[in-house]
């Protein structure tokens, strides 16, 4: 990075922006709400450029480095993260802002791994459900937004009891309940469900809440 003009440390810089915003629309796809709000979007554009040029402005410095060490550490980050996922993207795009301050194919061959490896898994997991299997199971911490149906019922429905999203049963012995609930990633889908069960004369109580 030395040896470039302002124009082309500009353009690198620009790049370094697309890359993070290519790590968006990838969690977008893969319906990672969390992703897709005002400040995290910003969050993702703007982290490898300002990591690539911190790093520019320390390397072959290291009186300079200490002082930006130094500086750095003023900075305290309270902000909760979700699951160990926002933390590895997170790591992904200061690595990617290193990688361009190296060399841009650092950088981009990066992002391009990242990217796909995203779209990949999710690309599988739709596979998957279409199939009516589930290879990972949702969890309230995993920054979606989910929508989940709670039944309750006097006898056990088959039907339910072999459903991919079924999340949990427990079995009330004292009033001979059967309680259920199931995670739905997609309305869609649990409208669906909720019309072909919710006819059924065992079923006493249904409760939905919606996430998105």
């Amino acid at each position: 990075m030395s040896g470039l003009t302002n124009l082309e440390f500009l353009f690198f810089v620009i790049v370094a922006i697309f890359c993070g915003l290519s790590l968006r629309f990838s969690l977008g796809y893969a319906k990672q709400l969390w992703s897709q709000t005002y400040h995290y979007t910003l969050t993702i554009s703007l982290l490898p450029p300002i990591t690539m040029v911190i790093t520019s402005l320390i390397s072959g410095n290291i009186a300079l480095s200490l002082g930006m060490i130094g500086a750095l550490s003023i900075v305290r980050f309270r902000n909760p993260v979700k699951n160990p996922f926002e933390l590895i993207i997170f790591f992904g795009l200061i690595t990617v802002g290193i990688g361009m301050a190296i060399d841009y194919k650092y950088g981009v061959g990066l992002t391009i791994i990242i990217n796909f490896v995203i779209i990949a898994f999710k690309i599988l997991e739709n596979y998957f459900e279409k199939k009516g299997k589930k290879i990972f199971s949702y969890s309230f911490e995993e920054g979606n937004l989910l929508n989940i149906i709670q039944i309750k019922a006097k006898s056990k429905i088959k039907a339910i009891e072999d459903h991919a999203n079924l999340n949990e049963l427990s079995i009330d012995n004292i009033n001979q309940t059967f309680n259920y609930e199931l995670i739905f990633s997609s309305k869609k889908e649990l409208e669906i469900f909720k019309k072909e069960i919710e006819n059924q004369s065992t079923i006493d109580e249904l409760l939905v809440r919606y996430g998105n």
